[in-house]
């Protein structure tokens, strides 16, 4: 299995700069994630903090705020990490699932649900 990587457009709500990166689809972490000094420019604002659980089992508490993405046609807002300035960007799963994606590991790539589920429990 390879990496999947989708280029996304990250946008203040509030303003009008962007950040335009190539994000790593990483379908292990919740919630997406871009280099500090980057959301920083485009006025993108901590919300709060919170822990989050590193790959090699560190916990380590970042500042979060909200931002808008833009990806493979879809436009979703989502909670965004303030991550170290000299991270790689990563898609989280809140955001590829609320733009109704799902990953595709062998081809590396994403593949677009036909329709969203939306079931009423009985």
């Amino acid at each position: 299995m390879g990496l999947t990587r989708v280029a996304v457009k990250l946008l203040n709500s509030d303003a009008h700069e962007t950040y335009n990166a190539n994000f790593l689809v990483d379908t292990g972490c919740m919630d997406t994630m871009a280099p500090a000094f980057a959301l920083k420019k485009i006025g993108i604002q901590p919300e709060g903090k919170d822990l989050y659980e590193m790959a090699s089992g560190e916990i380590v508490e970042y500042e979060y705020g909200i931002a808008k993405l833009t990806f493979m046609g879809e436009v979703v807002a989502t909670r965004i990490v303030f991550g170290p300035d000299n991270s790689e960007p990563l898609l989280g799963v809140v955001a590829l699932e609320s733009a109704g994606f799902l990953v595709d590991p062998k081809n590396q790539r994403l593949t677009k649900l036909r329709a969203r589920p939306l079931k009423m429990a009985v």
